[in-house]
């Protein structure tokens, strides 16, 4: 391997861990900022939510990818693609529903938790769940609205974390009121 892949390599993985910690550092603040651990759970799903709308555009841009067909091409996407591109990451995709509209995301490693314990009195604190709003928004830009959630969490003693996506309906562009 040569010096200049090395270095990238050793760039990629200082940002990475940066990002982590000052993810950490926010769920701090916030748990410090908000009595109950739902308080925080909703304002990290804000957070992500916000994260999604905006980064969907960048999103497109960079992937060159077109209109998905269905539930399970979006699914695919999110995760060999999206979760790739900005998280270094390919959850497995499974456990879907009889009727299609909704599946598992299974992340063997969770990048945002990597350096993190969590103690047992936020037992009901979802760590992670800026990554239930960032689906949640930049599926919502796509014109699909779902429900994201924690099914299972590594940092509450599971053996992975899985992330758990229902689709609810297909948006419409709506016209403003008084506008045909």
């Amino acid at each position: 391997m040569s010096k200049t892949t090395g270095r990238a390599f050793e760039n990629k993985k200082l940002v990475g861990e940066l990002f982590t910690l000052t993810y950490g550092a926010l769920v701090s603040q916030l748990i410090k900022d908000y009595e109950k651990d739902e308080e925080v759970n909703k304002q990290l799903d804000k957070m992500g939510y916000n994260i999604g709308v905006r980064l969907v555009e960048d999103f497109m841009a960079r992937s060159n990818l077109g209109k998905c067909q269905d539930l399970r091409e979006t699914a695919d996407v999110i995760a060999k693609v999206a979760f790739k591109m900005y998280l270094n990451i390919t959850p497995v995709v499974t456990n879907w529903s009889l009727a299609n509209d909704e599946f598992s995301l299974i992340l063997e490693n969770n990048p945002l938790a990597e350096f993190v314990e969590l103690p047992e009195r936020h037992s009901d604190l979802n760590y992670a769940n800026v990554l239930c709003g960032a689906i949640r928004g930049a599926l919502e830009m796509l014109q699909l609205e779902v429900e994201t959630w924690f099914v299972k969490d590594a940092l509450k003693g599971d053996a992975t974390t899985e992330l758990r996506v229902k689709f609810i309906k297909k948006l419409t562009d709506a016209l403003p009121a008084g506008e045909d």
